[in-house]
């Protein structure tokens, strides 16, 4: 078999996020940037099945600007990854809509036709858990999404996937897109050797144009603003008083 693994760099979960001062987005400039966490967890669990000899090849696709390369090294290549494809945008501060995402991935499955895509459940800078399934209706493939559990034999995947009402086990054929979960698996540190051995492997530059995607985007962003400050909590005397506030004030019941 042959895994297709879609990662992207995004603002490193231990920094917080600003609003840009024209509120339009968020500053990414002079801001740790990292592997999508979720992303971690399907180049991990690719690996794991490359491991087990259920798969043959892994091969990672990044589409951002020219830093989206030291992602593809350091969190793909050097935990395991054979080779890589970098998408490659004029700058690291372009954000590309999740429809194009799918569609450019769309593409690239056609070229390299994967027998299962792995991507991370969604990226924790748009949270627009879209892109998965959207790649699955381009494709016409079934999908997986928000894995806890996955068992691949032959053709077929045993997956436990984890919904608001409890866990769901279910079977799909190959080829899938399968979206992974944080409880899917705990990622790997890179070592040292496979660091230096990964900036030898091979890596494609292409650009969505030679794929005949557009990236410009068709939503407009109006504003991006901070949350709201939460505001101090108050000491009540009565369960009475309380249910009047609630219904009065907060107007929650």
């Amino acid at each position: 078999l042959k895994a297709l693994v879609s990662i992207k760099r995004v603002i490193d979960y231990t920094v917080k996020v600003r609003v840009r001062p024209d509120k339009l987005g968020v500053i990414k400039d002079n801001v740790k940037h990292s592997c999508n966490p979720f992303d971690e967890i399907a180049v991990e669990q690719a690996v794991r099945m490359k491991e087990k000899k259920l798969v043959g090849e892994i091969v990672a696709v990044s589409i951002g600007g020219p830093k989206s390369v030291e992602v593809l090294r350091g969190s793909a290549l050097a935990l395991g990854v054979d080779r890589a494809i970098h998408v490659k945008l004029p700058s690291d501060n372009d954000d590309v809509e999740s429809l194009a995402v799918a569609k450019i991935l769309h593409k690239i499955a056609e070229k390299e036709k994967p027998d299962v895509i792995l991507t991370g459940k969604q990226a924790i800078d748009d949270d627009s858990c879209a892109v998965p399934q959207m790649l699955a209706g381009l494709l016409g493939w079934s999908q997986a999404t928000f894995i806890s559990e996955l068992e691949v034999a032959g053709k077929t995947a045993k997956i436990c996937r984890e919904t608001d009402a409890g866990m769901q086990r279910l079977e799909v054929s190959l080829p899938s897109v399968i979206s992974c979960d944080l409880r899917l698996n705990e990622p790997r540190y890179a070592k040292l050797p496979e660091i230096m051995k990964a900036k030898k492997k091979p890596l494609q530059e292409i650009t969505a144009d030679s794929l005949g995607v557009s990236t410009q985007p068709k939503i407009q962003i109006l504003e991006v603003a901070d949350p709201p400050t939460r505001a101090a909590g108050r000491k009540v005397k009565t369960v009475e008083e309380l249910i009047t506030k609630l219904k009065t004030e907060a107007k929650v019941i």
